[in-house]
């Protein structure tokens, strides 16, 4: 029913984050579309264990979506700060600075 898994793990990947090269094995998966349990049709990107632990865990529901929206890829720190901000107060209102 299940295929094998002894060969999983033997080549090596890179880490997104630091460029370190390591066995997969000792690697942790990063989809960016956050589901890593829908494996059908993907491509995992790796993590090296020091990076994976650096991350934030914390959950991240419709940031992907609003970087996409944003069109944050070609933007400087400044645009991509406004833009961000502004797409933010509108889905969720103004932003308080008071605290």
């Amino acid at each position: 029913m299940w295929g094998s898994r002894s060969n999983r793990g033997n080549d090596s990947v890179d880490c997104i984050a630091c460029g370190e090269t390591i066995r997969r094995s000792d690697a942790r998966e990063y989809d960016k579309e956050g589901d890593r349990w829908d494996r059908k049709g993907k491509q995992f990107e790796y993590l090296c264990k020091g990076c994976h632990t650096d991350l934030c865990h914390q959950p991240r529901d419709e940031l992907e979506g609003l970087l996409v929206d944003i069109d944050a890829g070609g933007l400087t720190e400044v645009e991509f700060l406004d833009r961000y901000c502004e797409a933010v107060e509108e889905r969720y209102g103004p932003l308080d600075h008071e605290r």
